[in-house]
């Protein structure tokens, strides 16, 4: 009998390959006259948006593009992003999405990496665009990238353009019945981002249909999201596909507003004018909110939901968020979990604390996502987990649906970051009795600066190529709108004592994205062992001491 159960057939009646795209399809076809995009003034349905992901994919077929080939993004948060979410998938091949801040040397790095076939840009990044596709003119795939300007009535400065194409009207050329289908594979590539490490050139995770499907979902269930929730688009596209959002809010048949640029007064404008009831964003969206005078804030009289998640967050944000009627709820995840894939469930008995005591359980990474399998703090030399005393310290692990298929063309990196069946996150953590974790400290010296994570080993590379310098040390100071800046701490060579640190910092701002430039640069002796080694954490202790010296 027991043999009976493994003779019945898997066929296309009961078993569907799972992909965010059947969500958008389902809510086109239920809710066809929901607002799906509010833009400015400018409204799309959702009949009218899942007509423009048709089109949007049939012209990416014209040309030529088919499974796994990857179309890459420099755009903010504006609707042909978002589109762009359901339209490139539908054609079988792999979004990426590339982070608008970063310099053109590693956006061409991502873009010959990638193999990009076809780059839509926003104007206000077609200049970095455009550096960065001449660092690739010595490369045939210069030759090859399609590129697409997407024009934007919100954007106030030049309007450079780069290709032949403009975004509106090609694909308004394309087939809004445009026959799609499901992937054959749930595993099939869905998008691919890039995450600094602790190396100088980034690394390609790459997500895949399930995961994005089973994270879109859990989205909703964490934040217990209603249908036809409003979502404000405080939290860039471009991390980590905006978190899975886009396809939650399909999931949802929700609404989501469109934000060009983070503006506090336009948040607050936003929010009271659509009635929104969510946002996402790393803590200092949260800092920016609260520090905005009450005069500039337009009045919210309903109750907003916003998640937070980069670095835990402080005291002061939920004291003060809460006393502008939003709550916060804390996520945790990484770019190879496709975001959150962690969350600091509250408890009821919470809400009997003071605001210090909600502050110290809601700064906890917490417990998995609804979807995610496991999340574990692990001995990483015996793969046994810790004890749930608080003390004990271990590395957090993920394992599970909701993790990346791998490292694009890194085959090491990936063994490595799977070794004994588990995803290594590199946070090191504890667990307290109630199973929930606690980050204590990150093992790679990864700083978390505005939500961005800025590679120490990155910025310290830089730094050694000035030739004044002999030792250079990079570890995060404590800020209190950005929660984390680089500090830079320097020995000088002999015979360049002279050098200032306005002239390091130049060669800073010529080497690196502006987000990783040193807010600080402190000329000392840096502390070693005895067998030479930087003493980081002695670094550490002198900024939260005020010191900068031995």
């Amino acid at each position: 009998m027991p043999h009976a159960y493994n003779e019945l057939p898997r066929t296309a009646a009961n078993f569907v390959a799972l992909s965010p795209l059947s969500y958008l399809a389902r809510t086109a076809m239920i809710y066809p006259d929901r607002t799906a995009i509010i833009y400015g003034e400018r409204c799309l349905s959702w009949q009218q948006t899942y007509a423009r992901c048709r089109q949007f994919a049939d012209q990416l077929v014209k040309l030529g593009i088919g499974k796994n080939d990857t179309v890459s993004t420099l755009l903010p948060n504006i609707p042909a992003m978002l589109e762009a979410h359901f339209a490139v998938p539908m054609t079988g091949a792999v979004l990426n999405t590339i982070n608008t801040r970063l310099d053109a040397k590693t956006i061409a790095f991502i873009l010959q990496h990638a193999e990009s076939k076809v780059l839509l840009v926003d104007p206000e990044f077609a200049p970095v665009a455009r550096e960065a596709l001449a660092g690739l003119e010595q490369d045939s795939l210069a030759q090859d990238i399609v590129v697409i300007d997407v024009a934007d009535s919100e954007w106030q400065g030049a309007d450079e353009r780069l290709g032949q194409l403009e975004y509106e009207r090609w694909i308004a050329q394309g087939n809004a019945e445009f026959a799609w289908q499901l992937p054959d594979d749930e595993w099939n590539a869905i998008s691919l981002n890039y995450t600094s490490g602790t190396t100088g050139n980034p690394k390609g995770v790459v997500y895949h249909h399930r995961g994005a499907y089973l994270n879109a979902a859990s989205n909703l269930m964490a934040w217990g999201m209603p249908p036809h929730s409003t979502y404000l688009w405080t939290l860039p596209l471009f991390h980590c596909n905006g978190w899975c959002f886009p396809w939650s809010m399909a999931a949802n048949a929700g609404t989501s507003v469109c934000l060009r640029k983070v503006e506090p007064v336009k948040i607050f404008e936003l929010i009271a004018r659509h009635k929104v009831g969510y946002f996402c964003g790393a803590p200092i969206v949260h800092s920016m909110l609260i520090n905005t005078p009450q005069h500039e804030r337009a009045p919210v009289n309903h109750r907003v939901e916003a998640m937070v998640a980069g670095a835990a967050p402080p005291a002061a944000i939920i004291e003060g968020m809460a006393r502008m009627g939003f709550h916060i709820t804390h996520t945790y995840g990484l770019t190879e979990t496709y975001g959150p894939a962690a969350l600091c469930a509250k408890q009821d008995d919470w809400e009997a604390l003071d605001i210090a005591g909600q502050a110290e359980r809601n700064s906890r990474q917490g417990v998995p996502y609804h979807l995610q399998d496991a999340m574990r703090v692990l001995d990483p030399e015996t793969m046994q987990p810790v004890a749930n005393d608080g003390q004990t310290l271990g590395e957090i692990m993920f394992r599970g649906n909701i993790v990346m298929k791998g490292y694009l063309k890194n085959p090491q990196a990936t063994a490595e970051a799977f070794a004994g069946g588990w995803f290594h996150t590199g946070d090191l953590a504890v667990c307290h009795s109630d199973g929930y974790v606690k980050i204590t400290d990150r093992s790679k010296d990864v700083i978390i600066s505005g939500g961005e994570n800025i590679s120490s080993l990155e910025v310290e590379e830089v730094l050694y190529r000035h030739p004044a310098i002999l030792t250079a040390a990079v570890v995060a100071k404590p800020d209190d709108k950005w929660q984390e800046v680089p500090c830079a701490f320097v020995e000088l060579k002999k015979d360049h004592e002279h050098t200032s640190t306005a002239d390091i910092l130049a060669h800073c701002k010529q080497h690196l994205a502006r987000f990783k430039v040193p807010k600080e640069i402190i000329i000392t002796e840096i502390p070693k062992t005895s067998t030479g080694k930087l003493q980081k954490f002695v670094l550490r202790d002198w900024l939260k001491q005020g010191n900068t010296s031995a």
